[in-house]
């Protein structure tokens, strides 16, 4: 067996704002058949599904506004 010392370190986690980022992702849910958009750019994208999807179920009149933002992690220095 081998033995491995591991210093500890800490660690923070934030929003991914570096160039190489993913985008922040937009979708909605509707809260009665958990029917979902597929990602949308914008939020107004997502509003625009739930209206489409209310038109073909009126009777479906609430939902989720989900949001996916890139989330980094990274190393505090220590001093």
């Amino acid at each position: 067996m081998t033995a491995r010392l591991f210093r500890h370190q800490l660690w923070t986690v934030g929003a991914d704002t570096l160039p190489d980022a993913e985008p922040v992702g937009y979708a909605a849910e509707c809260s009665v058949c958990r029917a979902r958009s597929g990602e949308c750019s914008t939020p107004e994208h997502a509003d625009a599904w739930i209206l489409a999807h209310v038109g073909g179920h009126p009777d479906h009149l609430t939902y989720r506004a989900l949001t996916a933002q890139p989330r980094r992690t990274w190393r505090r220095s220590t001093g």
